[in-house]
């Protein structure tokens, strides 16, 4: 019997991902999403690649209303983890309306784990970021960095989710939580049929390379030349979204494999620095493009240089990510090229 997943915001450009090496690894897959960051066109092609169809819950997790719907819809079969995607995602716009960030992340995984508990399943990958770190660490990062202090509302969301997965855990030892902490995903499905598609001006800066690249933008702004670094821009831990996927399924298979509960705090990440101005120079070798750019002042809170100890994902999981610059870059401009103006064209 293949094992049956749930994936919150299984739309979206992580979890688009996620559910393609799920299908592939044989597992059944139903997806939560409302589309609030995402596009039904995504979950098309998703099957397409995997070879499966998904079911489909279109529902915003964190709406009380919505609760006994989905609830309803999930116990119709048995289910055996969650991977849990859904939430919303900009640091800017976190600092700009907090409130929403606290009630949407927080409640979609206060009303998850009502859901998991209801239905019977105790398994539980949880999309949490490297931002729980805060400043003040060594690199590179490990899980036991002594600074937890995150320095925006979105960072915060993730620690408090955090917490209260191993709270979980501790008041029932039968619960298995792992708690991912992603570093900078980029890059798209080799095929170019799904990727990142950002609403509105691009947050993250490979997205906004990418739509300078395919002349949607005119230039890239890159925030400081003169830090400590070795060619003067921010350095930060670059992960394809291929390997994060594949990371999210080799957490699930180590807790379903545990002989009894545990909680879990994990980097996914390449464990090496790339700098801005050496991707920019590896999205122009692979797309043949100019990217121009403009270097203008330090975003406040923006730390020099922040990578990953990726130790214990070796360990525990017995994975590490495969890809490197170029392929990132590669396979981010061939989505990009195929998909101009992204799932709608």
């Amino acid at each position: 019997m293949s094992l049956h997943i749930l994936v919150t915001g299984g739309a979206g450009y992580i979890g688009s991902h996620v559910c393609v090496a799920l299908l592939e690894g044989g597992y059944q897959v139903t997806v939560i999403d409302n589309f609030s960051n995402s596009h039904p066109e995504a979950l098309e092609r998703v099957a397409k690649l995997g070879g499966g169809a998904v079911t489909l819950i279109e529902a915003d997790l964190a709406d009380e209303g919505s609760i006994d719907f989905i609830r309803q819809q999930v116990a119709e079969r048995p289910v055996h983890g969650a991977i849990h995607l859904a939430g919303l995602k900009a640091v800017g716009e976190s600092v700009a309306k907090p409130a929403l960030y606290y009630h949407t992340n927080i409640n979609a995984t206060l009303n998850l784990i009502e859901i998991m508990g209801a239905v019977g399943s105790n398994t539980i990958v949880f999309s949490s970021s490297a931002t729980v770190y805060g400043e003040g660490n060594k690199n590179p990062l490990t899980e036991a960095a002594v600074s937890y202090a995150p320095t925006n509302p979105y960072g915060r969301t993730k620690y408090y989710n955090e917490n209260i997965l191993r709270d979980l855990y501790i008041s029932n030892n039968d619960w298995r939580i792992a708690n991912l902490r992603y570093f900078n995903p980029v890059g798209a499905h080799p095929s170019g049929l799904i990727g990142e598609d950002p609403q509105g001006t691009p947050n993250n800066l490979f997205p906004y390379i990418a739509q300078v690249a395919v002349g949607r933008r005119e230039k890239l702004s890159v925030f400081g030349g003169d830090y400590p670094t070795r060619d003067g821009s921010g350095v930060r831990d670059y992960i394809h979204v291929q390997d994060l996927a594949s990371g999210h399924v080799a957490a699930l298979q180590f807790l379903h494999n545990q002989q009894e509960g545990c909680t879990a705090d994990v980097n996914l990440g390449t464990g090496k620095g790339v700098s801005v101005f050496e991707a920019i120079s590896a999205f122009e070798r692979v797309s043949s493009r100019a990217i121009p750019f403009e270097v203008t002042a330090r975003r406040p809170g923006d730390l020099a240089e922040v990578y990953a100890d990726v130790t214990l994902a070796r360990q525990l999981f017995d994975w590490e990510a495969k890809y490197d610059l170029e392929q990132m870059c590669a396979d981010h401009w061939r989505w990009q090229m195929q998909n101009p103006s992204g799932y709608n064209g």
